[in-house]
């Protein structure tokens, strides 16, 4: 069974697909169906999505399995303890990946949302 799509990750979405790109903008689309299918039991945040095919169209972004958005994540104090993956298959929105890169920062969906809205 899915759920819809939390807060968390529609923020992050949001904070990570660039309005002025066109594979984002065309993924942007596809978030209205997106739900999410099952989350990562470690705590970290990672989504994993279900999407109806049939009511969105794909990004042009080619067969297989893409990486859509790469963004690294920096702290307050300019530390850079991991990083948001967006991955795409087959031009349809596919998972949300929060990867750590540190042992001393806890890094999950959460924290990359408030790194992500913090001013520089």
């Amino acid at each position: 069974m899915t759920d819809s799509l939390p807060d968390d990750v529609a923020d992050v979405l949001d904070l990570v697909l660039d309005p002025a790109e066109p594979v984002h903008v065309a993924l942007r689309r596809q978030v209205p169906q997106l739900r999410v299918q099952s989350r990562c039991t470690c705590g970290c945040g990672t989504a994993y999505f279900a999407l109806d095919t049939d009511k969105v169209v794909p990004a042009p972004t080619g067969p297989g399995t893409v990486v859509a958005a790469d963004v690294q994540l920096l702290t307050g104090t300019g530390e850079c303890p991991g990083e948001v993956l967006v991955f795409v298959e087959g031009g349809y929105l596919s998972w949300l990946e929060v990867c750590s890169w540190s042992d001393d920062v806890e890094v999950s969906l959460a924290a990359a949302r408030r790194w992500l809205t913090s001013p520089s």
